[in-house]
């Protein structure tokens, strides 16, 4: 069994060149929101969900973007409304959020 039961991992690269990147959406801010919000749900650590921060993940132009794992569901959000609605229904109830999911 996994360390966690799922990983999610934020892109959080930043472009110096000004080019289309993750932090542009304040991805950094997005992922701590989250990191939050599952520790004030008690769902945060061993056996349960970890939040971490990842660079590039090569989907620039879909950006910002969120894999979870073990499941590699792609996401991608624009508040942290979209944020919540991933929690509630992947990480609680193991529901794909069909309206912020990215194909393959």
């Amino acid at each position: 069994m996994s360390y966690y039961s799922k990983h999610v991992f934020f892109c959080t690269n930043d472009r110096e060149d000004g080019s289309s990147c993750c932090q542009r959406f304040n991805a950094r801010v997005m992922r701590q929101y989250v990191k939050n919000k599952c520790k004030e749900l008690g769902i945060y650590g061993k056996d349960q969900i970890r939040i971490s921060s990842a660079g590039c993940l090569g989907r620039c132009q879909e950006g910002p973007v969120v894999v979870i794992y073990p499941e590699a569901t792609w996401y991608t959000y624009v508040d942290e409304e979209d944020l919540d609605d991933i929690i509630e229904k992947h990480l609680l109830k193991g529901e794909v959020v069909q309206r912020l999911q990215l194909f393959n």
